[in-house]
């Protein structure tokens, strides 16, 4: 299902990715969920799809989230 906002999504994203990185994560968890909607595993899909997302923009350094130079 779609996330209508940050706090809509699951707490292993809210917990673990700051602010921004969860705005990216919900976008393209959103469009993806939609792309690829006739599939049974959508759901699985758009999650990877999200957390590819969050990867370009953000690495994790010592446990925590930081945005790439």
């Amino acid at each position: 299902m779609p996330y209508h906002s940050n706090a809509d999504l699951p707490p292993s994203v809210q917990g673990h990715l700051p602010e921004h990185a969860q705005d990216i994560y919900r976008a393209a968890f959103n469009h993806a969920y939609a792309a690829h909607s006739e599939d049974a595993r959508c759901e699985e899909i758009a999650h990877r799809i999200a957390w590819a997302a969050v990867k370009r923009s953000y690495v994790k350094y010592d446990g925590t989230w930081i945005l790439r130079q």
